[in-house]
């Protein structure tokens, strides 16, 4: 095991401390979008591990919370989802399949969708370490299936545990990029995940803005509210289209959209309590779309260029190497294959080339080579 003191060298070499922006990510910066999950079921240690290894500068946990209160790494607080004739349409976990745990199906409303199956809010800490993690979506990424059963939902204790420890391993600092989920559903149902996570934080050292953290949301309310408690980093998430849902949850007061936030103005105003800002792509570079289908990348807007005027750093998510996820031009043969690998390298370069400053993708491997090879 790494010791006390060479994570606190390799820490102080990255000048981790409270009074300044002292901990800087490598850039262009490698971030690994739930670990290596091209590669590994999501948001385990084994995933998070195997994108340390291969290169990853962030890792970024999933953040929602049990029970009992206390913060786990699960890409949503449901586990296991039915669809309506009661068989599985997607699970990252083993759930369902366990009798013990049969009564705890129920139905929810979260950020105004319905959903049936499992959640952690209804189980403990030590009920979720029983379950086993599962592949999202095993018909895009089947050799992951292989893993399945064999890794624990982590908590978020866990994954600063394995940050730590892989800093001084590696001898470079790995930080996190931890994202709130549903973060106005957990405070409707009296398990906010603010405080909890700031509490982690501050036990280890990392609430303050000199932290190898950047703390994620695709709201905003909780963003500011996390400003007023803490000087640690955040990016504000921008989706693809929509409206935050706590933006949704205020009414007729509140009308503003994500392409409202992606203007000058939204970036300056985003600026106000947001080191970061997270955009889908294509809010950098859109597909060209022909009769409904991707067919390239096309001319980059000037989304860099704005936020960076802003005083915005920019990571860009989901750079992914299967074709499901690419325009035609880029993808690998067999073409009709969704899980068959594309040109991954070749669109991450073409970010690259937009002047980011960092990128999610779901395999660091992939993403280091990008930028080893890049020439601007």
């Amino acid at each position: 095991m790494p010791t006390t003191l060479a994570l606190a060298a390799v820490l102080s070499l990255a000048g981790c401390n409270d009074s300044e922006d002292s901990y800087m990510p490598p850039t262009p910066t490698v971030i690994a979008h739930r670990g290596a999950s091209a590669l590994r079921p999501e948001h385990t240690l084994a995933a998070y591990q195997k994108a340390i290894d291969d290169g990853a500068d962030i890792i970024e946990p999933d953040l929602v919370i049990t029970k009992d209160g206390v913060l786990v790494d699960r890409h949503e607080n449901a586990i296991a989802i039915l669809n309506a004739d009661g068989s599985v349409k997607e699970a990252t976990t083993n759930v369902a399949e366990l009798p013990q745990f049969a009564s705890r199906k129920t139905t929810k409303v979260v950020d105004g969708t319905s959903i049936t199956g499992w959640f952690t809010e209804d189980f403990t800490l030590a009920e979720l370490k029983t379950l086993r993690a599962r592949e999202r979506i095993p018909a895009i990424r089947p050799a992951n299936t292989q893993y399945n059963d064999q890794f624990e939902v982590p908590t978020l204790q866990e994954v600063i545990d394995l940050a730590k420890a892989q800093s001084a391993a590696k001898g470079r600092v790995i930080a996190i990029e931890p994202e709130t989920k549903h973060p106005t559903y957990f405070k409707s149902i009296g398990l906010p995940l603010e405080k909890p996570l700031l509490a982690t934080l501050e036990k280890n050292g990392w609430n303050h803005r000199g932290a190898p953290v950047f703390v994620q949301s695709f709201e905003v309310g909780n963003l500011k509210e996390i400003s007023k408690l803490s000087t640690v980093r955040l990016a504000q998430l921008i989706n693809g289209s929509g409206r935050p849902y706590d933006f949704v949850a205020e009414g007729a007061s509140n009308t503003r959209s994500y392409a409202d936030m992606v203007t000058p103005a939204g970036l300056k105003e985003i600026a106000s309590y947001a080191y970061a800002v997270g955009p889908y792509k294509e809010w950098i570079i859109p597909f060209v779309r022909v009769n409904g289908v991707a067919t390239e990348l096309g001319a980059p807007t000037s989304f860099v260029k704005d936020a960076h005027a802003a005083g915005l750093v920019v990571h860009t998510w989901t750079l992914r190497p299967e074709n499901s996820f690419l325009p035609a031009s880029l993808k690998g043969a067999p073409t009709s294959d969704a899980s068959a690998r594309g040109n991954s390298i070749a669109e991450i370069q073409a970010y690259l080339k937009t002047g980011i400053d960092g990128f999610f993708t779901d395999d660091s491997a992939v993403g280091r080579a990008a930028v080893n090879s890049f020439k601007p």
